[in-house]
C-alpha cells in the first residue's frame, strides 16, 4: 500500500533539506509513497503543529523542528 508523506514548512533551509533527505530515502529504497509539500500557512495550522519543518507519514506527525537522518526516516517508512 502507497504511503502518503507531507512535508509541512514555508520553504525555509531546513524545510528544503529535510524534502531532499525524504525523496532521496523513497528513491533509493524503492518505497511505494507519494511526496507532498505543503506549505500553505492555513494547511498547516490544520495539523496544530507550531515548529516546521514537520513529516508526517499517513496522517501522523513523526518529526518536527529538524532535519532527520537518512536512517531515521527509512526505519518510519517501513
Amino acid at each position: 500500500m502507497s504511503k502518503v508523506i507531507k512535508v509541512l514548512g514555508t520553504g525555509c533551509p531546513k524545510y528544503q533539506a529535510m524534502i531532499g533527505v525524504v525523496k532521496e530515502v523513497v528513491l533509493k529504497n524503492k518505497i511505494d509513497a507519494t511526496i507532498e509539500k505543503v506549505d500553505d500557512i492555513m494547511e498547516i495550522m490544520k495539523y496544530s503543529v507550531m515548529t516546521t519543518p514537520t513529516l508526517v507519514i499517513d496522517e501522523v506527525i513523526t518529526i518536527k523542528g529538524r532535519v532527520p537522518s537518512k536512517d531515521e526516516v527509512l526505519a518510519l517508512l517501513n
